[in-house]
């Protein structure tokens, strides 16, 4: 069965404008770094929404939950920005038995570079064939349960709390 990709945006999905010297979104990167990345997995992209995630809304979350609970894919990746992915982690945490679903970003966008989102994707890809069913984070090669994540801000790192 195919593995069902959500974009929500994030940094993952940001672009820079040189003129204004702002960052913002235009379309997801997702299927380019699926290309780069020489993905050969049966992978369908959907797109819910295109925003940073300080501005992820309850109902985002909701409509984010939704459409987990509705797909008959058993096996999701969400792209969504770091500022509050495990807020969105814990939200759908305890409400999606039988579904594995990992949550990624990146702290760079992708078309900067020198960001971290080809990797943290790959990992998220390999993480979601591989655990049990569960939410988690992955970022930066290692896989959190929802539960126990959070954001060291001032390390700009994940890491696993005590739950």
């Amino acid at each position: 069965m195919a593995i069902l990709v959500l974009v929500t945006g994030g940094t993952f999905d940001k672009e820079y404008n040189e003129l204004a010297g702002t960052l913002f979104f235009k379309d997801t990167h997702v299927p380019e770094m699926l290309g780069l990345g020489r993905c050969r997995l049966d992978v369908e992209v959907r797109t819910l929404m295109m925003i940073d995630s300080l501005e992820m809304s309850d109902a985002g979350r909701a409509l984010i939950l939704d459409q987990c609970r509705k797909s008959p894919e058993d096996r999701i990746v969400i792209t969504h920005g770091t500022d509050t992915m495990e807020i969105t982690a814990r939200a759908l945490g305890p409400h999606l038995p039988g579904k594995t679903v990992v949550l990624t970003g990146a702290m760079v966008p992708y078309k900067f570079g020198s960001s971290d989102g080809l990797f943290n994707l790959g990992s998220a890809l390999a993480f979601v064939q591989t655990l049990p069913h569960g939410v988690y984070i992955a970022m930066n090669g290692r896989a959190f349960p929802w539960s126990r994540v959070r954001k060291d801000r001032a390390s700009g790192v994940f890491e696993e709390t005590g739950g």
